[in-house]
């Protein structure tokens, strides 16, 4: 950070995603009762190496296996429960910059049908996949079929997301655009409200 006139200039903010230090205050309410990830990799990892996060006094927080707190932290250290309803990625980054929601966005395992048949009628493409999985994995399972038939990969994951998976060359990069903007748009409605939709294009076969 660089400091001018008694004010920051520029803040750089570094957020490790889904790096919990026990569990919010709303955790029953999403099925997530016992969460702790960091005390969890502490405990499951005993060569777990951080020493500049100790410094800047992680292990001050709370006690964490196999780690000694620094004597003296050089930064600030502190909890924090999330104010808005929802737990997914989007909300808590909003939040940091400011902006509270109360209505959560939906997380799905399996998109509803009457949403998978607006999509394939608004984008005359068939829908494949919807399901949660990893980029990755999906396109090891699906993406054969994609590339011969045209049908359109949905999948999703613990977060409010929707994405669509089109091969650049085969399914066309501006085709995947607009497929994720008649996602987009139905997505907006209440009855789904999904926090984002997003574009995976990929290459290769």
């Amino acid at each position: 950070m660089t400091k001018r006139t008694g004010a920051y200039r520029r803040i750089f903010l570094v957020v490790a995603d889904s790096f919990g230090a026990g569990g919010a205050r709303d955790a029953a309410a999403f099925g997530d009762e016992g969460a702790d990830t960091m005390g969890h990799i502490a405990q499951d990892t005993p060569g777990w190496k951080i020493p500049v996060l100790m410094k800047l006094g992680l292990g001050s927080l709370r006690p964490l296996a196999h780690q000694t707190p620094d004597p003296a932290p050089v930064g600030r250290y502190g909890f924090l429960n999330e104010a808005s309803a929802g737990k997914d990625t989007m909300t808590g980054h909003w939040e940091m910059m400011g902006l509270k929601i109360d209505t959560p966005f939906q997380t799905f395992g399996h998109f509803p049908p009457a949403l998978i048949e607006a999509l394939e009628r608004e984008t005359g493409r068939r829908v494949i996949g919807n399901r949660p999985a990893s980029g990755t994995q999906i396109l090891e399972e699906l993406a054969p079929e994609e590339i011969a038939t045209g049908h359109m990969i949905i999948y999703t994951s613990a977060d409010s997301v929707l994405q669509i998976c089109g091969n650049e060359e085969t399914f066309g990069l501006q085709e995947l655009y607009r497929c994720c903007e008649i996602a987009r748009r139905l997505t907006m409605k209440p009855e789904w409200k999904v926090g984002r939709v997003i574009a995976r294009p990929y290459v290769g076969k």
